[in-house]
């Protein structure tokens, strides 16, 4: 068994961390947990679709056609903010590569000293200076970087926001420095849809109950008019409870933009002074915070989701049997092939006598040859004139 790495080209957003969900071949980001955001598209279009079907028919015909107008506008802009808001990028940060975690910590090494063993490290933080004020970056175990002013690390998404204002189950996602005006607008909007449903609602109630009063209506028609108000009584409790939330909500953040603080740095206390501590965010001045945080511009994504990278992958190969690589791989006329000599179940059949012959072969005793005998070796010619030759000179 041998491992082969395989490169490959993905996406990068197949192969970044954290809890996030995607879709779309990475143009749609959202958190894992979507079931309230559902919940929230089901009761927007549902409460929507209701007073387009028993309202809007009546008062475009007694007040005026402009109602169901304006009432789809602002359905629109809520659905494509809500939208907006769910399936874009909050500002999650980049992890650091092992290169630059490795950096990183002996940074923080040679900073901090030896520390002995059994006392506790200091804090690993950084401080820099904004608008004369002393801010402190923490460092993230988890994404392995120093977070940027502002940022902080979401348990839900598992990842580091920047600008991380909260995490918003009803939109299914983090609300952070890419997505919090769209998030804002979103609820602005659907406060002034809630207002501008409930209040029709009871103009509808009302104008029809106007000539012999609500109970009367009731026992005049009982077998039509009861089946047809339970969509109205359905709206109002909707709208009803809906509105609180809603337009509390939008009040809260209409209230942290114009001071230019997020939900993170209230609920945390970032700000409140007790310190003597202030905002350095802050403009001192409302419409500047304002338009800073709504109108300014628009961040880039700084993931990259959609680009290419190399991806290496192990792919095991086994290594194959004798008589599959001969039967897989064809071997040439002028190549000799030698059939094993233990028989098994992989051997074919063909080869089975020519092995039973070899063992035969090599059973067989062997025969003994005789040992040559000992025969003098023969005189060359010129070896008997050179003695003769020598005789003669002695004599």
């Amino acid at each position: 068994m041998s491992a082969v790495m395989i490169t490959r080209k993905v996406r990068k957003w197949e192969k970044l961390p954290g809890k996030n969900t995607f879709c779309c071949d990475g143009r749609v980001m959202m958190a894992r947990q979507k079931g309230v955001f559902y919940l929230t598209l089901f009761l927007i279009v549902g409460t929507c679709s209701l007073f387009f079907a028993f309202e809007c028919p009546y008062l475009a015909v007694h007040l005026s056609p402009a109602i169901p107008f304006f009432a789809a506008l602002l359905f629109l802009f809520v659905v494509a903010m809500l939208l907006r808001t769910s399936f874009s990028d909050p500002g999650v940060l980049p992890r650091a590569l092992a290169e630059e975690a490795t950096f990183i910590e002996m940074e923080i090494e040679a900073a901090n000293g030896n520390v002995p063993a059994g006392q506790r490290p200091p804090p690993r933080i950084r401080n820099v200076q904004i608008n004369n004020q002393i801010v402190k970056l923490k460092y993230c175990y988890t994404c392995k970087i120093f977070r940027p002013p502002r940022a902080s690390h979401c348990s839900i998404c598992d990842n580091c926001v920047d600008r991380f204002d909260h995490h918003c189950p009803w939109v299914g996602n983090c609300v952070g420095k890419r997505n919090y005006r769209y998030f804002y607008m979103f609820t602005l909007s659907l406060s002034l849809l809630t207002i501008y449903i409930f209040t029709f609602d009871i103009v509808h109630v009302v104008m029809r109950s106007v000539d012999n009063g609500f109970l009367n209506t009731l026992k005049e028609t009982p077998g039509t008019y009861p089946l047809k108000l339970w969509p109205h009584v359905l709206e109002v409790l909707v709208c009803f409870f809906t509105l609180w939330s809603v337009v509390g909500l939008t009040g809260f953040h209409t209230y942290l933009i114009s001071l230019n603080q997020t939900t993170n740095e209230d609920i945390k206390g970032s700000w409140s002074g007790k310190n003597r501590i202030q905002n350095p965010y802050s403009h001192k001045n409302i419409i500047k915070n304002c338009c800073e945080v709504l109108c300014g511009p628009t961040f880039p994504s700084v993931l990259d989701r959609r680009g290419l990278m190399q991806d290496e992958s192990p792919a095991s190969s086994t290594s194959a049997e004798p008589s599959s690589s001969s039967s897989s791989n064809p071997v040439s006329q002028t190549t000799k092939t030698t059939a094993p000599l233990i028989q098994n179940e992989h051997t074919p059949d063909d080869a089975k006598p020519s092995i039973a012959a070899s063992a035969e072969k090599s059973d067989s005793p062997r025969e003994e040859v005789p040992p040559a005998p000992n025969v003098p070796p023969l005189a060359s010619p010129e070896t008997d004139a050179e003695a003769s030759l020598t005789k003669d000179k002695a004599q």
